[in-house]
């Protein structure tokens, strides 16, 4: 039986590979290990990831398949393990982080969501996940509908962040700037003052890129100059001067393809691990 995920109880992975596209801390010196979960229990009309997130792209894999993966990341230096859209796979991933505890691989984990998570989900995870990387999309349910097919997200998600921010001191929320969209973006930024200012650092996205969005008026552009020092004066409006923001993007180096081995640039990611063929060294596949 498969849920509105479109996917099975059985784990599914497309790619994992250190990536150096994640915040400073994260990256360090060897580059986060990421690893990308097949599926999504959102349906965001312009997702970056939308071969694995929407298309089926990936294959299933064994709790000793993901630890495998896991020592592959270690091996390969990777600071952290980093686990990619993972939400609808919670019982799943909760056994291969514990097969990877069990067998001593010293990695931190990270739970990098959408935070459209249960209460339920989250107390699963306690005491397993290290840190909590997760969006927030937007306050607006109206929006979400509309671009997320979720008008719960905003209330789904503000409980979701303020369970993590209960369970660790590692938080780094992310907002995504969505062009024309300004208004979403204030309303985040004055409820990450009000309501995680402390307890969790905030991390703004620029990166948003247009794809194919079936003609449900997504936009149809990148930030511009105008709305980047508009965002970033409502940082210092807000008090807000803990945390990372992007430099604007003029190009579309951010959406992957997970038909490659690496589904990224070279200077973004480099690959460990493919759906398609298992290990890859040196971008070439094994």
């Amino acid at each position: 039986m498969r849920g509105r995920c479109g996917e099975t109880a059985v784990l599914r992975l497309a790619a994992a590979a250190l990536h150096h596209g994640e915040e400073p801390p994260l990256i360090g010196t060897g580059g986060s290990g990421t690893i990308f979960v097949s599926g999504c229990n959102l349906g965001c009309i312009f997702c970056q990831n939308r071969q694995i997130s929407h298309d089926g792209m990936g294959r299933a894999v064994s709790t000793e398949e993901f630890v495998s993966i896991c020592r592959m990341l270690h091996d390969a230096r990777a600071e952290n393990i980093n686990i990619v859209t993972g939400s609808h796979a919670v019982p799943a991933l909760v056994a291969g982080i514990q097969a990877v505890a069990a067998a001593a691989i010293p990695l931190p984990v990270l739970w990098n969501s959408s935070a459209y998570e249960s209460s339920a989900a989250l107390e699963m995870l306690a005491g397993l996940v290290d840190g909590y990387l997760p969006d927030l999309k937007t306050l607006d349910s109206a929006l979400a509908a509309r671009f997320f097919s979720a008008p719960d997200y905003p209330s789904v998600a503000v409980s979701a962040l303020e369970q993590m921010m209960q369970q660790t001191r590692t938080v780094i929320i992310r907002h995504l700037v969505l062009p024309g969209l300004l208004d979403s973006t204030y309303t985040v930024l004055r409820w990450f003052a009000e309501r995680a200012a402390g307890k969790a650092v905030l991390s703004l996205m620029m990166q948003y890129t247009p794809v194919d969005a079936g003609g449900r008026g997504a936009p149809d552009r990148m930030v511009n100059d105008y709305e980047y020092e508009t965002v970033l004066g409502w940082l210092d409006e807000f008090g807000i001067d803990e945390g990372f923001y992007q430099e604007l993007q003029t190009d579309s180096d951010w959406l992957p393809d997970f038909s490659k081995p690496n589904p990224f640039s070279a200077h973004l990611s480099k690959p460990v691990w493919h759906w398609r063929t298992g290990m890859v060294r040196d971008g070439s596949e094994v």
